[in-house]
């Protein structure tokens, strides 16, 4: 089998908030560029990838460069291939958009190989269980008023989420009198029962990460995210050994290497993995290899309809998070019931793009 052709796309999808109906900012778009790799045996492979903003015409580049690059090549040999691409590249990664192009050819490698094989990526990567638990973000924004909060929790709980997530660092003055009280309405609003895990983007330093975090431990979080610096492993650390509640992390880091620096620190109790970050699937599973040897569970981050491979494939895939940015994308993508995902069975990833869609949201 060869690589005959590929084709990209930029897709400008609406910025809403469909989970709970929350407030969207008006002309807002999640920016995507879609890829599709074809090949001589009339499989053809879809990735894609996200970066937002002014640069999203840059990345459609990179990846149209890469994927130059597959034609005449081996779809099944993905290690032969990513290295190749590296090579060509030189010294433009690991961060950046190098990153964000490689993580779409790579996908759409692994799409191929599970066509080829007829068989579903969960498996072809582990097949640890079938379905998996996930949890609802994108709903309780910062920027989301309290009164939406509040309102939001519940409609999620209705909707069959155990778990969900909200954010602190508020904007405006950060008092913590009003993120602590944030915190207790919003648990007295989806009871005691329901995980509830708190992301942070960064906006706190230790100090505040270790006093306020140690404020809102009354409210039993499932986890802390992302609380300070994500390269500050050392001050990481310190937060993880003084508060009670797990800290989360890894989705703003790109490639490997980042990522063992954080388990040897002991920076986190949960690690994150971005799937585009992370350069696309090949690099998600050895970052996951990676935690599994220091015992620290593994969540996604975005991209729930391929990322529920991910999670379900090893034994220490924690939950899946599920924030639909990307859904609109594609025909079909699979649906939380009684907050579970059940892990689609088609080969390959399982999801085929939405040319209508495409179309409607094209750039």
């Amino acid at each position: 089998m060869k690589i005959t052709h590929i084709k990209s796309q930029i897709v400008k999808l609406p910025g809403d908030e469909p989970l709970a109906d929350g407030p969207a900012t008006p002309g807002a778009t999640r920016d995507f560029v879609a890829l599709t790799i074809g090949t001589d045996q009339g499989i053809e492979g879809i990735g894609f990838t996200f970066f937002g903003g002014a640069l999203t015409g840059a990345l459609k580049v990179a990846v149209d460069a890469l994927g130059a690059l597959t034609v005449g090549e081996d779809p099944l040999k993905i290690e032969a291939i990513i290295g190749k691409l590296r090579g060509a590249a030189q010294q433009s990664g690991p961060g950046g958009i190098f990153t964000l192009a490689l993580a779409a050819v790579d996908i759409a490698l692994w799409d191929i190989k599970g066509k080829a094989l007829n068989l579903p990526l969960s498996k072809l990567l582990g097949g640890f269980r079938d379905k998996v638990p996930t949890y609802a973000s994108g709903a309780l924004m910062r920027h989301f008023s309290l009164d939406v909060v509040v309102k939001a929790g519940p409609k999620l709980v209705e909707k069959g989420f155990r778990q969900m997530k909200t954010q602190m660092a508020l904007p405006g003055d950060g008092n913590p009198e009003r993120e602590v009280e944030r915190m207790r309405l919003l648990r007295e609003a989806i009871g005691p029962d329901i995980d509830l895990m708190c992301d942070i983007n960064q906006r706190w330093d230790v100090r505040q990460a270790i006093s306020i975090g140690s404020r809102v431990e009354e409210f039993n979080l499932f986890w802390l995210e992302d609380v300070t610096a994500h390269d500050d492993y050392a001050g990481l650390a310190r937060v993880a050994e003084a508060l009670a509640t797990p800290i989360a992390g890894g989705e703003y880091v790109y490639g490997l290497a980042p990522f063992r620096h954080m388990l040897e620190a002991r920076s986190v109790d949960i690690v994150m993995i971005d799937v585009l970050r992370s350069a696309g699937i090949t690099g998600w599973m050895k970052i996951a290899g990676m935690a599994e040897a220091f015992n620290v569970p593994v969540v996604n981050h975005l991209c729930p309809e391929l990322s529920v491979h991910l999670v379900s494939a090893i034994p220490h895939g924690l939950t899946v998070e599920y924030m639909p940015w990307s859904g609109r994308m594609f025909e079909e993508v699979p649906q939380p019931v009684k907050g579970e995902l059940i892990v689609p069975t088609k080969p390959g990833h399982g999801l085929k793009f939405d040319e209508a869609a495409l179309k409607r949201y094209g750039a």
